[in-house]
């Protein structure tokens, strides 16, 4: 039979590279030896990886080959593919793709061939998978003594009583414990078949149907029926000019939203909460201004500090201000804004939807808060828009579609509907995706190795409509913009009107406060005249002038100073009541003559409380010139946007070339193994040349050095040597076993598969005391830093800690005691690390 180190030693470079591929976690940090590879390949948080990732036909034909071979102690036993077919269920029309699925288990190494034809081998689990799936794979209870012969299960079940039969129907197909009720004919019928030997009883209040027995009851099969996807057709189908024009309405929504809560931050920073984030009234007002929910706004917030366009001043008492990366993201063009957004949020671990929600000690998390982090965020906005890309143009699941969907695709880590539904919320705020379909430029964001920002401004500059610079101004004080407004024309509408209504068009309103907002700008009625015009195809009509011409002779009429400040004017009338207004009692407000007022308050409280009185009061400076006292606007220094991609992984090796490079330093110090004997001294050396192969990619490709391949040449040459320079005798004076190993890694990986083999080992263990104890032992699991094993000499189990071993010698066919370890013996406390 050959082991499952043995199958991956056979195997050709190009499979091991696909291998490394597929787990890239088997490659990080760099195997010593294959053997070290076998042994990372059966650890369970690599096959956790792993299983997680194969979707349900592979998962099905792994728990197919697990549950036929379950309960057999025959280490060269296995099943073919053929029994994995009739075992799911398959018909002729299914039987291709229940083959396909074992291939693709073998090329992940979840199954490996362990004998037989090659046309046609005989396939086993890989170590660990049986453990890692459980006890009731497939549905099935695992093996048992008292189960009952499957030749006798026939006539059992032909005796059983009718009332029984409904009983055993509802534990067929699993799970195979069922609660026994406490009275009534149910009860009747279950002592029956417990008596029968058809049942058995767990405990006082549960029964478990015997294994032989579902497999009599299934017909031989471990599945009902073989995996199959869902069907694409079934999903609702948007046309490709919706899809692009909704994609292109939200991407403009979204930069608008991000543009305007700096604007609004650069004004009146929000403070800092003590434990950090962004307080719930601030949000509320946030949303407020920008007209947005709360879930929206905080959506937005949490898209801004993603990018550093907002953070924490630092101050004694903090706010949350824009960075100077603000300016140079407002300074770019539409597309180029979304694309970074989009960059961003596809990267951030942060998990926006958990704003509001109250942790583990009732505290309500905020926006900004540092709780707010998930690792999985990433790779679950990948899946979904992945799936999205794979259903085909147009497509349009909801988020119950999607999770049936990653249901078939990982169905051992599928993901809360709550969180597929939060993805597409996002997706659709941020305009990734449009009426609910994947646009092209969404599709940008599905390749891990290269920089997504250009793809993504290329596609929303193809599907956004082209700018208008065109401003249609009707007498009723009202604006269209009959498409999307250019940059020139929206900075212009922003600061002297206000937006009613967004859609195919752009319709606003003037007022005199939003005239009032240019004036104070800077603007002169004639200017702002002058700017409307040349947009206008019409002019600009007399309604809207009289509004632009009145509000700018009231505009200045009163002048404000600091006394802290003052208020002046040439009309008396204007000043009457003011002091005595028990409103602004807190301006401190003191006559000094009919035309003038001093006040103790600063010189923007004051003009705020004047404009709020409804006059038009300007800011003048000692000399009597206006001063227009424009909004301040705060910025701090930038900082680099958290989990933004910033080269999209240019400039590194392609995967596949590292992964061939390491296969061939694995060939080489495989060579060096089997000529220097066990790694136990020489593994530091491959270790570092592993390490070192690993390491040269960046120079290699930055100064011409040579390439990772010939560096892996390289060095495994000096690692053959070094090794040849090894002694290879043990402290016996006989030759070393060349078959054990004192490598922690590799040693547990020899464990497992003598565990899954049913084969003894000699087993070299650090005691209590330090001294080196040998027992020649029948391993029986390997898991959670533990190994449990039977000393076969004293016929007695033991559990030995993973730390506590040093060195694994399979047993010879002869049975002989190996030779020691020198090096294990030398120092016995240089395998605890394992």
């Amino acid at each position: 039979m050959a082991t499952f180190s043995e199958h991956l030693r056979g195997r050709s470079d190009d499979e091991l590279v696909r291998l490394l591929l597929r787990r890239p976690d088997l490659a990080h940090p760099s195997p010593a030896t294959l053997a070290s590879l076998a042994a990372r390949a059966t650890s369970r948080p690599s096959l956790e990886r792993a299983l997680a990732g194969v979707d349900a036909a592979v998962l099905q034909a792994v728990e197919a080959v697990v549950a036929l071979l379950a309960g057999s102690s025959d280490p060269a036993t296995g099943v073919r593919a053929r029994d994995v077919v009739a075992a799911v269920g398959a018909g002729r029309p299914e039987a291709p793709a229940v083959r396909a699925a074992l291939a693709t288990a073998t090329d992940l190494a979840l199954v490996h061939p362990a004998g037989g034809r090659a046309a046609d081998p005989l396939l086993r689990p890989a170590p660990g998978v049986a453990e890692l799936l459980g006890s009731a794979t497939a549905g099935l209870a695992a093996p048992a003594p008292h189960d009952p012969d499957p030749a006798a299960v026939p006539g059992l079940l032909a005796d059983a009583p009718a009332a029984g039969r409904a009983v055993l129907d509802a534990l067929t197909w699993g799970p195979p414990v069922g609660v026994r009720p406490a009275s009534g004919p149910a009860a009747e019928a279950v002592t029956e078949l417990v008596r029968a030997g058809l049942l058995v009883r767990a405990d006082e209040r549960h029964v478990v149907l015997p294994r032989t027995v579902a497999l009599a009851l299934r017909d031989g099969r471990t599945h009902r029926a073989p995996a199959t996807p869902p069907a694409p057709e079934d999903l609702p189908r948007r046309d490709a000019a919706l899809v692009e024009a909704e994609h292109a309405a939200g991407a403009e929504r979204a930069v608008r939203l991000v543009a305007g809560l700096l604007r609004l931050w650069g004004q009146a920073p929000p403070p800092v909460l003590r434990a950090g984030g962004l307080g719930v009234r601030d949000l509320r007002r946030t949303a407020s201004a920008l007209e947005v929910t709360e879930q929206e706004a905080a959506f937005v917030v949490e898209l801004a500090g993603v990018g550093a366009l907002v953070r924490d001043d630092g101050e004694e008492s903090p706010h949350h201000v824009p960075t100077t990366l603000a300016d140079e993201w407002l300074a770019l063009d539409l597309a180029d804004r979304w694309a970074r957004l989009a960059s961003w949020w596809a990267a951030t671990p942060r998990w926006p939807a958990l704003v509001g929600t109250r942790d583990e000690r009732g505290a309500v998390r905020p926006a900004l808060g540092p709780e707010l982090g998930r690792p999985w965020a990433p790779r679950l906005r990948h899946v979904v828009l992945g799936l999205l890309a794979d259903a085909g143009p147009g497509a349009a699941p909801d988020a119950a579609a999607v999770r049936a969907g990653l249901a078939w695709r990982t169905p051992r880590s599928v993901p809360p509907l709550e969180a597929v539904a939060a993805v597409l919320r996002e997706a659709g705020w941020l305009g990734v995706l449009g009426a609910g379909a994947l646009p092209v430029a969404g599709r940008a964001l599905l390749d891990p190795d290269t920089d997504p920002r250009p793809a993504l401004a290329a596609g929303l500059g193809a599907a956004l409509p082209p700018a208008v610079d065109d401003l249609l101004l009707q007498a009723d004080l009202t604006g269209i913009v009959p498409g999307r407004p250019s940059q020139e024309l929206e900075a212009l509408l922003d600061a002297s009107a206000r937006v009613e209504s967004r859609g195919g068009a752009v319709t606003v309103r003037f007022t005199p406060e939003s005239v009032r907002d240019a004036l104070d700008a800077g603007s002169t009625a004639d200017d702002l005249l002058a700017d409307l015009a040349s947009h206008a195809r019409g002019g600009v009509p007399q309604p809207l002038e009289y509004l632009v011409r009145d509000a700018a002779r009231r505009h200045g009429r009163l002048r404000t100073g600091a006394a802290s400040s003052y208020v002046r004017t040439e009309d008396p009338a204007l000043l009457a009541g003011l002091a005595e207004d028990p409103r602004h009692a807190d301006l401190g407000l003191v006559r000094l003559a009919p035309t003038v007022l001093a006040a103790q308050a600063p010189l923007h409280e004051l003009l705020a409380a004047l404009r709020a009185h409804g006059l038009a009061p300007v800011a003048e400076t000692p000399d009597g010139q206006v001063l227009h006292a424009a909004p301040t606007v705060r910025r701090v220094a930038a900082a680099r946007p958290r989990f933004a991609p910033e080269d999209g992984g240019r400039g590194a090796q392609p995967p596949a070339e590292r992964a061939a490079a390491l296969v061939g330093v694995l060939r080489r110090a495989e060579e060096a193994r089997a000529a220097g004997g066990s790694t136990g001294g020489a593994g530091a050396v491959v270790r570092g040349a592993a390490a070192e192969v690993a390491g040269a990619a960046a120079r290699a490709e930055a100064d011409g050095s040579p390439t990772l391949r010939d560096r892996a040449s390289g060095v495994a040459a000096a690692t053959a040597a070094a090794r040849a320079d090894r002694p290879t005798t043990g402290t016996r004076g006989g030759p070393r076993p060349a078959a054990g190993t004192a490598d922690p890694a590799e040693a547990l990986g020899l464990l497992r598969e003598a565990a899954a083999g049913h084969t003894e080992v000699w087993l070299d263990v650090v005691g209590s005391r330090g001294a080196l104890e040998r027992r020649r032992v029948l391993p029986v699991r390997v898991d959670g830093g533990r190994v449990r094993v039977v000393d076969t000499a004293r016929d007695a189990e033991i559990v030995v800690a993973a730390h506590r071993v040093a060195a694994v010698t399979p047993v010879d066919a002869a049975g002989t005691e190996p030779a020691a370890d020198d090096d294990a013996a030398a120092d016995p406390r240089r395998t605890d690390t394992a």
